[in-house]
Parts: structure tokens; sequence; C-alpha cells
């Protein structure tokens, strides 16, 4: 009879959340547990990938559910939010995401797992696991202070008492003063009925869920851990940042998708380079900026003078043929200072070497957290999502960055930045003493990141106390699970 805890992880359709996911399935396979992966067709490639069944005894496996892209008007094999262009798109993605809760209940119903790991964009997913006496603990990719930030605004309305988008307020209830704007919520905060019932659901489920777990740890962010778990009353686990229990060259440039750059070329270039004197600009696998805004971040990049690397959601021409978004001359220009790599990028290796000095961001969580786990200053650039309370952390809580003066959402164009921003904000974090000062904190930071994953660590202790509440719910569930049998 086997009697170890068996995991179903359920991430949303998109890297923020399916990457860390699958590394906590690692995690929990590692320490005996069994882990299974829900994924689609065109999703589970990656998916199966990014596993480590390399490592002796690790037992994760991955199930399967039909994505319904035609059913709501998406091309076939449409299963990620990497493939959306469009608004309208993203739309019928949210609506696509509601039809897979009959699956869901298919595989609960058949499998009976210990526990069900589901992201936060399925609000549906307790009341199907509730069906079968299962677990469902939530998952939404960013970080406690986020989390803190979006649970007060929700609660207390405060962006419904200024005057216009653009009026400062405060947002309530916090451990320290942090402001913002309504330009800067744009969707989160919406008036429109299906946004806020949305909003809602999410809160509920987060409230009747069995707890919340969290890619963080303690040490970054402990006023905000504290305050999501006692003045919002949440029960949760910070077993973070996952990709630090994958340290090996191969699993850092396996993170994700397939890079369009061979990594051994990437880091040959790195290595030739001094030790801080090139920034890494990238904006993650979903903004994607105009033309426009692109040639502004060329200007300001060769403007500044620092080498860089820089990694562009754009299609390359043919060898030899000028790129349109790009000024004229540009790459001949910077031949050996800067590189650029249209497509997915070997993230982790780049920002972990001692060439690289800073990192240009969108702010996503799992950005966030491998910038500072780096010890790397950041220009702070969010898009979109929660990526606002980010920026926020690393600036203003963490201190180990500058903003670059983005006012509101601009997901799928941009916020038409002016390169003399850039060039500031660049120069800010690579030169003079404030750049050394935040490189210091940051790699602290770094240092105690390390330090949480390991045995004994507050990350290792979190997730061991999280392994044991489910062995004894699973005891006390009683012995009728399939699992369970012989």
């Amino acid at each position: 009879m086997d009697i170890r805890p068996h995991i179903f992880f359920f991430p949303f359709m998109g890297h923020g959340h399916t990457i860390p996911i699958i590394e906590m399935a690692n995690q929990f396979a590692s320490r005996g547990c069994r882990a299974t992966i829900i994924s689609t067709p065109a999703n589970a490639p990656d998916a199966i990938k990014s596993i480590e069944t390399r490592q002796l005894g690790l037992e994760i496996g991955v199930v399967l559910i039909k994505f319904p892209s035609k059913e709501v008007g998406l091309p076939e094999g449409c299963e990620n939010t990497n493939s959306l262009t469009t608004k309208h798109m993203i739309q019928k993605f949210l609506v696509a995401t509601t039809m897979l809760d009959q699956p869901l209940e298919q595989l609960l119903s058949e499998h009976r797992p210990t526990c069900l790991v589901a992201s936060a964009f399925f609000p549906w997913a307790n009341k199907i696991a509730a069906k079968y006496g299962i677990p469902r603990i939530v998952f939404h990719g960013t970080s406690s202070f986020a989390l803190c930030a979006y649970a007060s605004l929700f609660r207390e309305q405060p962006h419904k008492k200024v005057s216009s988008d653009s009026e400062p307020f405060i947002i309530p209830n916090l451990p320290d003063e942090i402001k913002i704007t309504r330009q800067q919520l744009q969707d989160h905060l919406k008036e429109e009925s299906e946004v806020t019932d949305f909003a809602r659901k999410v809160e509920e489920s987060d409230l009747t869920s069995f707890g919340v777990i969290v890619n963080s740890y303690y040490e970054l962010e402990a006023a905000y851990a504290d305050h999501y778990r006692n003045f919002f009353g949440m029960k949760a686990w910070h077993i973070g940042p996952t990709f630090l229990c994958s340290q090996g060259k191969e699993n850092k440039a396996l993170r994700g998708k397939e890079s369009s750059i061979n990594e051994y070329e990437c880091l040959k270039w790195l290595d030739a380079k001094k030790p801080n004197s090139v920034v890494y600009v990238c904006f993650g696998s979903v903004a994607k900026f105009d033309d426009a805004q692109l040639k502004e971040i060329a200007i300001g990049l060769e403007a500044s003078g620092k080498q860089f690397i820089w990694v562009v959601k754009k299609d390359k021409h043919e060898e030899g043929k000028e790129e349109d978004w790009l000024p004229e001359g540009f790459e001949k220009r910077m031949e050996g200072n800067g590189l650029i790599i249209t497509g997915w990028a070997p993230q982790l290796l780049i920002l972990q070497h001692e060439a690289v000095g800073g990192f240009v961001t969108h702010c996503g969580w799992n950005s966030t957290l491998e910038g500072v786990c780096a010890g790397l200053p950041m220009v702070t650039w969010p898009v979109a999502a929660e990526q606002f309370y980010n920026e926020k952390l690393v600036t203003q809580i963490l201190r180990i960055g500058v903003g670059v003066g983005v006012e509101k959402w601009a997901r799928l164009t941009g916020d038409s930045v002016k390169r003399e921003a850039i060039v500031k904000a660049v120069n800010k974090i690579m030169e003079g003493e404030e750049a050394e000062e935040m490189r210091s904190r940051a790699k602290a930071l770094g240092v105690l990141a390390g330090e949480a994953v390991k045995e004994g660590g507050s990350s290792y202790t979190d997730l061991s106390a999280l392994i044991e509440e489910l062995k004894l719910q699973r005891a006390g569930s009683g012995s009728n699970r399939k699992d369970q049998l012989p």
C-alpha cells in the first residue's frame, strides 16, 4: 500500500504560474511525496522537459486535459497566455479556463489525491475538491506584499474615494505607507461587473481554501508574511524561491521554454566582460511593446554607454537586413557591446553571471525573485497585473531598485517611456555610490534566499510543516482513496 502523500498541481496556463508550480512539484517529490501535474497537450512538452525525473527517486507524473480553444473561438493549440496577441483573445482565453471544471472533477474523482494545489485563477476548484474531501491550496504566483496590498484594496476600496485615476492614495492597513493610483491598478479593481465578480470569487476561494502557498521566503518580506497571516487571517506557507532547489546549469538553462540562443554562446559573450558591467533587459513572456517603444529602449541603451543583453519579443529579419524597430546602424554600432535575443533567454544563467550588474525588469514575480537572488539592483518597468505592487516592494521596501516612471497599465503596447528616463534609470543602478548600496542590499537578500531553502531554513521548514499537515489531513479523512489501495 502506497501511503505517501499524492499532490496534484494545476497551474494557470501562463509561464509565470507554470514554471514555479512545476518547481514546487519537484520540491514535494524530493521530500518523498508523489506529484502529478495537470497540463494541456500544447503545454505538456515544456512541463515534461522541466520535471526532474533525472534525479533518482522522484515520482512526478503528467496528466492531460483538453483545452477548449476551438470552443471559444481561439486557434487550435492556443493554450498559453504567451500566444495571446489581442485583448479579445485574452477574454476568450479566460472564458476557456472556466470550462476546465468538469475535466478537473473527472481527474479528482479518478485519482483521489491527497491535496490539490491550483492557481488562484481557478476559484471554482475549491468546490470540486471539497466534493471529494480533498484540501485545495491556492497559488497566486506573487509576493506576500502583493497579496497584502491586493487584499487591502479589495476589502477597503480606497480607490473609490479619489477624484481621478492619477491621484495617489494610501493603501490601507499595511505595515508601511505605500501610495498607488487607480491607473496603476487598471483591471484589478475595475468597476465592470465581470471583473469585480471574478475578484470576489478569488477572494472567497482564498478564504475557504486549505491555505495559500507562496513562492517567496520569510526573510525577504517578513512583515508582510506575518501581516498576511495575522491581519488577514490567511493560512500561508512560504516555500521559495522554488528555482533555488534546482541549481544545476542544465536546470537553469531549461527553466521555461527552450532558449532561442545557445546558452554556451551567451555565457561565452558574458565571460569576456568585466564584473558588473552588463545590464540585462527583459520584460517577461507576455508584454509586447510597439516599435516606437522598442526604438526608445534601443536609443536609451546606446546613450547610457552600458553594455547590455536585451531580450525582445520580435521576430528577427533575415541575416544582413536592418530591423525596422531599431535605429539605423544600431546593430553594427553595438557589435560586441550589445547582445539582442529575440525569443526566450536562459535568464537564470544570465542574471547569475558575474558580468551582469543590473536588471531592467517588468516586475513579474518570477523575474523579480530571480533578480533579488542574483543580488542585482533593478530598474522597475511594470506593465500589468500585480507588477506595480512588486515595484513598490523593490523600490520602497527592499530599496534595491529605481522606477523608470511608468504610471499605467500597458500590457500589449507600452507606456511610451522616453530614452532620457531609460538612460537615467540604467545609470542609477549601474554606477555610483547609490548603485553599490542597492547592490550590497540585494546581495545580502540573495544570501538569505540560499539559506532559506537549505535544510533547517525557513522555506525548508515551512514545506516540512505543510507536508506534515497534509499527512494528518489524509489520515483523518479515512482510507477510501484510490491511491491508498495495494
